[in-house]
């Protein structure tokens, strides 16, 4: 159930206050979520940047209307958990002054739109793809009839950085791909997998309006589906992708140019490239600009206290650009730090309690709300998780990073292909008592999850069995090989045997 708010207006003259009467599922930034610790805030930050003057907005309002508690989502937004109290209407009005909430309400529940972090900055990119992101953000703007769309539709631009989101969820993704004959950079059009379609940078917005506009015919002639808007998917499941884009072509006043590659049958098929989670972001790394860095620092679980981001807000500031830029991996990046400042700003992000190494076990922790956020959940994912890291933290060292997800249902709501490690919570009967535990798989292959490896395992013995995996892997692996790609060549009874509790004691 969503809560209710009064909401000011600004995109109707701003001398109203509008009632939001049929609140979407998701949350947003003008409406709640009621979850079971509190309603739920998100705000939408197109491409994941903020400015110091953003930043110190959102840790006044976390402090002010919550427990000061943010959260970093895999799509880069900025959510605030356990507001507790009604938002006064001059905030939403400061907000949207200040660019962090939408000039128009009704598009607000739409999907963040995400971009590589390093966008304008990484020295591998083709291009820039910030304009873009600003450019689409400002169509949605404008063309309030998309509030129509489910929210979960989904935009992304990858300018071909090294830090890429190619390989992330979305339902439209532009990729840079490189120049054309008339040496403008071109982008492959991608529909959950690439439909071998090449879209000249200046036709991005068109493309892109014209998708919109046909799946928002599609969903006005649809029933909602379990009471949901239908999804870009079950467009392409009823259409098929080359009818979907024979019907977007009819809007567009070019044709569409195609590579020599084979056009996928099912874009469907193309559903196996794999969600996996990008290290390369974190640590100083020098950017396209001459004598400057950036800095990426992880967030366990993508946690972020108000005064945490206030000093980061104040740190780069001071020291850098006065820019942070979110990432779709719940961490965040410091940009344009003059390499002089580079000592510095490590110090006092140490200071902060925060590191930026990517072979720590909390560096690449993803875990879903659990059961003290959501009622679907069978376990306590952020604390089981949380309290994992820190026991393992004290018995073994690991020097490649490794990706573990704890999910508390077979939702998997934050992170939906397989990693290195995933935990899926599950209640477990022991006589007469039933206890939490997980179900734990490993690798990258075998969807949703990837290979079970031990089963029913409980919530207190669970870090015992990770141990034991982690050690299995340190000791038979090859020397620069993923814990995913080394589970994945082992027979499962194999893995089994080697991290039985017998050859452990």
């Amino acid at each position: 159930m969503g809560v209710y708010f009064w909401i000011p207006c600004v995109a109707r003259g701003g001398d109203y206050l509008l009632p939001l009467t049929d609140l979407p599922t998701c949350p947003g930034l003008f409406y709640g979520s009621q979850a079971r610790d509190g309603v739920l805030s998100r705000m939408r930050i197109p491409g994941g940047i903020l400015n110091a003057q953003q930043c110190w907005t959102i840790a006044d309002l976390a402090d002010q209307y919550s427990t000061g508690c943010l959260q970093v989502t895999n799509r880069a937004n900025l959510q605030i958990r356990e507001v507790n109290s009604e938002i006064a209407p001059e905030v939403w009005n400061r907000l949207q002054e200040l660019g962090i909430a939408s000039r128009r309400v009704e598009v607000d529940p739409i999907r963040n739109i995400m971009a590589s972090p390093t966008a304008g900055i990484d020295r591998q990119q083709l291009l820039d793809t910030r304009p873009l992101v600003k450019a689409w953000d400002d169509y949605l703007q404008t063309h309030s009839e998309l509030s129509e769309l489910s929210p979960k539709f989904s935009i992304g631009f990858d300018g071909g950085e090294s830090v890429s989101i190619q390989a992330l969820r979305n339902d439209i993704l532009l990729a840079a791909f490189g120049r054309s004959t008339q040496s403008e950079i071109v982008f492959r059009l991608h529909l959950n997998g690439d439909t071998g379609i090449l879209i000249q940078e200046s036709q991005c917005i068109s493309v892109l309006a014209a998708l919109a506009s046909t799946y928002l015919e599609y969903t006005k002639n649809r029933p909602r589906i379990d009471g949901k808007k239908p999804r870009l998917r079950h467009l392409l499941a009823d259409w098929g992708a080359e009818s979907y884009l024979e019907r977007v072509q009819q809007n567009l006043p070019f044709l569409w140019q195609f590579t020599s590659c084979t056009f996928p049958k099912n874009s469907q098929d193309a559903s196996s490239e794999k969600s996996l989670p990008d290290h390369r972001h974190f640590g100083i790394h020098p950017q396209r600009q001459s004598g400057f860095s950036y800095m990426g620092i992880a967030l366990p679980l993508g946690r972020l206290e108000s005064k945490q981001l206030r000093n980061l807000a104040n740190l780069a500031q001071k020291l850098a650009s006065g820019t942070l830029r979110l990432t779709p991996w719940q961490n965040l990046l410091i940009s344009d730090i003059p390499n002089s400042q580079l000592f510095e700003v490590k110090q006092q992000v140490a200071d902060l309690g925060l590191h930026s190494s990517a072979t720590r076990l909390d560096s690449c922790l993803v875990a879903c709300a659990g059961s003290s956020g959501c009622a679907s959940a069978a376990t306590d994912t952020q604390s089981d998780a949380l309290a994992m890291v820190r026991d393992l933290a004290q018995k073994l060292t690991i020097d490649l990073p490794i990706n573990i997800h704890f999910s508390g249902c077979q939702k998997s709501c934050a992170q939906h292909q397989p990693i290195d490690i995933t935990l899926v919570g599950i209640q477990i009967e022991r006589g007469d008592e039933t206890i939490k535990g997980y179900d734990i798989y490993a690798g990258r292959k075998d969807l949703p999850f990837g290979r079970k490896i031990f089963q029913a395992v409980s919530a207190i013995e669970m870090p015992d069995a990770i141990e034991r995996m982690l050690r299995v892997y340190q000791r038979f692996r090859e020397p620069v090989e993923s814990l995913g790609e080394f589970v994945d060549r082992q027979a499962i009874d194999q893995l089994q045997e080697l991290g039985s509790t017998e050859n452990w004691n």
